[in-house]
């Protein structure tokens, strides 16, 4: 009778269910998963931070689709991957996080890497936290921890495995195995339901779809394409779902922002809107938005009951998966003639390239510094149709996502709801494991490439030809124009950069190194760092002084509550705060 152990049974559940490839930093707590990933060809990543496998499992899920694995050490493993974890929860992102832990035998003996529980640290971040206490029991558990990441709201998951039962072996036949993790059918949703969603916005003069990750993780991408081309529906998406729509096609709105900009520029604002597996938070505007104004009829549908309602009232509520319901929404529209809107369609149009007027002096500009929008603007114009673009920092994001031309699914991978910078080396290496025949691009700030620059040497060894382009503006953008905006420029405190060369430390682990400081370079540069066939790093020299659209609209609320305390009618209940406008003291 054979014996296998659990990192065989592991690497068994992972394998017969699709996932070939784990994330992860070596630590000997985890060996017997490692052993057996070799006997299967099932492919290691290893990254140079824990935080950097977590992160690269986040992005593996946001650019495929489907779950990402990444297994770390016990003890200051689990710790380094908690940023990870944290943002695939607040971005409800499927992933599967194994921990290694001390022997089970050993509790409360102050063993290596043990003496605290792990499980309460990650509870709090995770749809699931379990810890397996019988080597039998592995298989099964690993598929029941893929069942809670994928099923429902999607989210990441956590299984602690002791050393002592990962590397004890059983008899075989005791195994259990499962089959099948998720449901062949997803929830549909009611008759009634359709019905009235398609006669408000059949009805409405200025409808908008605003899709988010629901949309994503169900697969519902050709169906968002055929009902908004039959209804004449313009699409907005959030970065999870940006390019399911793609970026040019003729009714893509591209970010939710941009329902702003149109409120801004007297373009209209919806009035029925169909929130399709997004939840309404900051990204949608929160309590208070021109994204979604306060009159306009929201159809929200989304697959976990709870967000439903939150932060304002709903006035169609739909408990559904994404796709089923655009094919739902679909089937019925076939029925209908819908109206023309092509002077909504305009006005969405009009928003969505107002950057181009606003900045164009800025690709103009032929004497240094170089500024941000025309990097951004470099880039989207160097990189080919299908290539997946990432996007790390706080002002450099804003800018490449003003720009890019984004043109599918798990395309565009950027920041979410925990705001955490440092995601862009793990997310891009991710991307090209993923798709090693497209071109891959990361983006990320000067501040933001500090926080895992170490990948550089993971992109090296796995021959992964990633092109990462440094926004080098010697700050910490956001935070110091935030400064320089609300206490003035000789306030400044820990926002300040050195001017450094990133390229030359690149090239230290083996990668191409490109350093430009006059805009006529910059295309140049671009060229020779995608044309290299390895990995590159391209350091930009650019203006620190530009302040982002993005800060400005962020510090808009906190300038006015300081404009208003120089008042005598000023409000003495009230504070003024950073990112949060007005709050009470």
């Amino acid at each position: 009778m054979a014996r296998i152990d659990g990192g065989e049974m592991v690497i068994r559940v992972l394998e017969s269910h699709g996932i070939r490839e784990i994330f992860t930093l070596h630590g000997g707590h985890l060996d017997a998963i490692y052993q057996a990933a070799l006997d299967h060809e099932v492919r290691l990543i290893d990254t140079r931070h824990e935080q950097a496998a977590g992160h690269a499992a986040d992005g593996w899920a946001r650019t495929t689709g489907r779950p990402g694995v990444a297994i770390v050490t016990a003890g200051p493993g689990v710790t380094d991957v908690v940023t990870g974890i944290a943002n695939a929860y607040l971005d409800c992102v499927p992933t599967l996080f194994i921990g290694g832990a001390a022997p089970l035998a050993d509790a409360e003996t102050l063993p290596l890497q043990g003496g605290f529980d792990q499980l309460e640290m990650v509870r709090p971040i995770t749809k699931w936290a379990f810890r397996v206490t019988h080597t039998h029991r592995i298989a099964d558990l690993v598929a029941q921890a893929l069942r809670v990441a994928t099923t429902g709201r999607p989210g990441p998951v956590f299984l602690e495995i002791p050393i002592d039962v990962l590397f004890a072996r059983v008899d075989e036949e005791r195994v259990l195995f499962p089959r099948k993790i998720r449901p062949e059918t997803a929830p549909a949703p009611p008759p009634e339901a359709v019905e009235r969603a398609v006669e408000w916005l059949r009805g409405a003069e200025r409808p908008a779809i605003l899709a988010g990750g629901g949309a994503w993780f169900s697969g519902a991408g050709d169906a968002l394409i055929a009902f908004a081309e039959r209804s004449g529906i313009p699409v907005f998406a959030n970065a999870k779902a940006r390019g399911l729509v793609p970026d040019d096609h003729p009714l893509a709105g591209r970010g939710f922002a941009n329902l702003a900009t149109m409120a801004l520029m007297g373009g209209g604002a919806p009035d029925v809107v169909l929130l399709l597996g997004a939840r309404l938070g900051l990204f949608t505007g929160g309590r208070s938005s021109p994204m979604i104004p306060g009159q306009a009829r929201v159809i929200q549908v989304d697959i976990a009951g709870e967000e439903i309602g939150r932060n304002r009232d709903i006035d169609l509520a739909i408990v559904a998966d994404a796709r089923e319901t655009l094919r739902a929404l679909d089937a019925a529209a076939r029925e209908w003639t819908w109206p023309d809107r092509a002077a909504w369609r305009s006005a969405v149009g009009r928003a969505r390239d107002a950057h181009r007027s606003l900045f164009a002096e800025a690709v103009e500009k032929q004497t240094a510094p170089i500024h941000p929008y025309r990097l951004a603007h470099a880039i989207a114009a160097s990189v080919e149709r299908d290539a997946i673009l990432v996007a790390d920092g706080g002002e450099t994001s804003s800018w490449l996502d003003m720009v890019a031309e984004v043109r599918g699914g798990g395309h565009w991978l950027s920041h979410g709801y925990l705001g955490c910078l440092g995601t862009g080396l793990p997310f891009a290496i991710a991307a090209k494991v993923a798709h090693p025949d497209r071109q891959v691009l990361c983006i990320t700030g000067d501040g933001s490439v500090g926080l895992n620059f170490a990948e550089f040497d993971t992109m090296v060894r796995h021959r992964l030809p990633i092109v990462t382009v440094v926004n080098n503006d010697r700050q910490w953008g956001m935070s110091r124009h935030g400064q320089d905006l609300v206490y003035g420029k000789d306030r400044r405190a820990v926002t300040e950069l050195a001017a450094t060369r990133y390229d030359l430390a690149a090239a230290g682990f083996g990668c191409h190194g490109e350093h430009v400081v006059e805009p006529q370079d910059l295309l140049p540069a671009l060229k020779r760092a995608l044309d290299s066939g390895q990995p590159a790093c391209v350091n930009v020299m650019t203006d620190p002084e530009v302040i982002a659209p993005l800060t400005l609209a962020m510090y808009g609320a906190f300038q006015a509550s300081s404009a208003s305390a120089k008042g005598a009618a000023r409000d003495t209940d009230k504070v003024a705060m950073p990112y949060y406008g007005e709050g009470d003291t």
